[in-house]
């Protein structure tokens, strides 16, 4: 232990002293110089604003920059750090209308030219820059078009400079999210800079090194990760349409994961209109998105029924959804939960059974507490959670311990669904396998669940818990004997029932709405391991 805390303090000067002198070079004047080594060229691909839909929120009502009163804003000190990176990642020029004032808006621009014309930690880092770099040429009518001569230079200059920073640093990153958000930068520039090859060509080898590094055979992330699923997918059309409209070569590799992502995107989302809260997910409305694939051609087929570890059954009113994968490797888990066999159930549109969802600001505690396997719907053993995650420094947690599915398989029929599987994630600490079988019958509209703890070797007899998380809206009541609980959700109403083990109510947290969280009910079926396999049964039967 002494021996492990002693290389764990050495490791944390040595990546302290590494990040001072990467700091001390960036804000040197060499590096000024290096990144400062550009060409003389003019903005020639000018894109179509709409293309750039898929990646910001819809906005309605658009404003003129008058309303924005910027003019000594860059100066303004008192403003919190997460307004302070959307007013220089200027996205926020996505909401203006062409009637705005192109003098003014190039006035901004200009006044921020004079006054971060340098490295800057807090504006240079590679999400701001990028989406500043995006932002600026995706609003080329109010940003560039009717400007002087000395200001196209000084705009043209500085987009480059940020563009050679880019390229400088991005590959150091560890946040993939920002990694395909610069990618995209560069390979946006490289088509509007059109005599500069060096960016686009840059920019489409760092792509397919993304590609390569983070998706798995099957084209899905291999975070397993919904969320970085529809970013990705986003990005990836996003690049395709750009390299589309400036009448550029789109390379094999480009369309192959849009259409692996966008398989992957119907299954998960567009056949359920549902967010499922697995793995880093929380509640999104994908509505404008789908609005943008329609418009502009992107339509797929997945008569599969997994995809990324999730396996999927439904028709036209029900649906199951059961979390089948691995855990991921290390450097892809830093949004994983805990929540190996759970699932969810989807009747009308409604979730009759679900997962508690993800608390994202990893610097809460709440984010600990919302990748366990408590806030899932599936077996715990002794409050421990499958698979065994550890904090970084100030960072999100990441697997120190993962699990792997021992089997699984299923069966879908017009009168009968099942699905099963199994994970050691309770094998070395416990000496237990947990198995899951979920049948469904569509007829008599009636879940069947099966969960088995089958013993080996350095068996520990423990507690253990099964729950079942519900809606923070739905409504509940228990019979008098603790053998069922009655669900109501939106007047549908279901029967839970356990008739060999005892059944209660907990009340727990509710993740699915983005950083925030509700109360919320769950049911459990609670007991003791015992020396020889245990068979838990439970029913959920329609009965409204």
């Amino acid at each position: 232990m002494i021996l492990k805390n002693s290389f764990s303090y050495i490791n944390q000067f040595f990546f302290f002293f590494r990040n001072k002198t990467r700091n001390f070079y960036l804000n040197s004047i060499i590096y000024n110089k290096k990144i400062s080594k550009i060409e003389s060229k003019n903005l020639e691909y000018k894109p179509s604003p709409g293309l750039i839909d898929c990646v910001i929120k819809y906005n309605k009502k658009k404003k003129k920059i008058e309303d924005f009163y910027l003019n000594s804003i860059w100066q303004n000190k008192n403003i919190s750090k997460k307004d302070y990176e959307k007013l220089h990642n200027f996205f926020w020029l996505f909401t203006l209308d062409l009637k705005s004032s192109k003098k003014i808006t190039q006035s901004i621009i200009l006044n921020w030219i004079n006054s971060n014309n340098k490295y800057n930690s807090k504006n240079w880092e590679i999400d701001i820059v990028s989406k500043r770099i995006i932002a600026w040429i995706s609003n080329s009518k109010l940003t560039y078009e009717d400007s002087s001569i000395d200001y196209k230079k000084k705009f043209n200059d500085i987009i480059q400079k940020q563009t050679n920073h880019l390229i400088n640093e991005i590959e150091r990153s560890e946040n993939f999210d920002d990694k395909i958000i610069g990618c995209a930068c560069i390979i946006l520039v490289g088509l509007s800079y059109q005599n500069n090859s060096k960016y686009l060509e840059f920019g489409l080898s760092l792509l397919k090194k993304i590609i390569k590094y983070s998706l798995d055979m099957d084209g899905f992330p291999k975070s397993r990760n919904i969320r970085q699923l529809n970013f990705y997918y986003k990005y990836f059309i996003l690049i395709r349409e750009w390299m589309k409209d400036s009448h550029s070569d789109i390379p094999e590799y480009i369309d192959e994961a849009i259409y692996n992502l966008g398989n992957a995107y119907t299954l998960i989302w567009q056949s359920l209109k549902q967010s499922i809260l697995f793995n880093g997910n929380h509640e999104v409305n994908n509505n404008d998105f789908d609005n943008y694939l329609s418009k502009f051609g992107y339509k797929f087929k997945n008569d599969s029924r997994e995809v990324g570890g999730y396996s999927i059954q439904k028709n036209k009113k029900i649906a199951l959804i059961m979390d089948v994968g691995s855990s991921p490797e290390k450097k892809f888990s830093k949004d994983y939960q805990s929540g190996a066999l759970s699932f969810e159930i989807i009747s009308n549109g409604k979730k009759i059974i679900c997962n508690s969802g993800y608390f994202q600001n990893y610097k809460h505690k709440l984010n600990e507490l919302s990748k366990s396997t408590a806030t899932h719907s599936t077996l715990i053993i002794a409050n421990n959670s499958s698979c065994k995650l550890t904090k970084v420094g100030n960072k999100s947690s990441v697997i120190e311990k993962g699990l792997k599915i021992l089997n699984k398989s299923s069966v879908f029929e017009n009168n009968y669904w099942n699905i099963v599987a199994s994970h050691n994630g309770y094998l070395k600490k416990y000496g237990i396998i947990h198995e899951r079988k979920i049948e469904f019958f569509p007829e008599n509209n009636k879940f069947i669940g099966t969960d088995t703890l089958i013993k080996k070797k350095n068996y520990k007899s423990k507690n253990f818990e099964i729950r079942f998380h519900l809606q923070p809206t739905s409504k509940i009541m228990k019979t008098q004997d603790n053998k069922s609980i009655f669900i109501e959700v939106d007047n549908e109403g279901w029967k839970f029932t356990c008739n060999n083990n005892e059944i209660n109510l907990e009340t727990g947290l509710y993740f699915g709405k983005k950083s925030s969280y509700a109360e919320n009910k769950n049911i459990f079926i609670s007991s003791m391991t015992q020396n020889e396999n245990q068979t838990i049964k439970w029913e959920i039967n329609k009965i409204s």
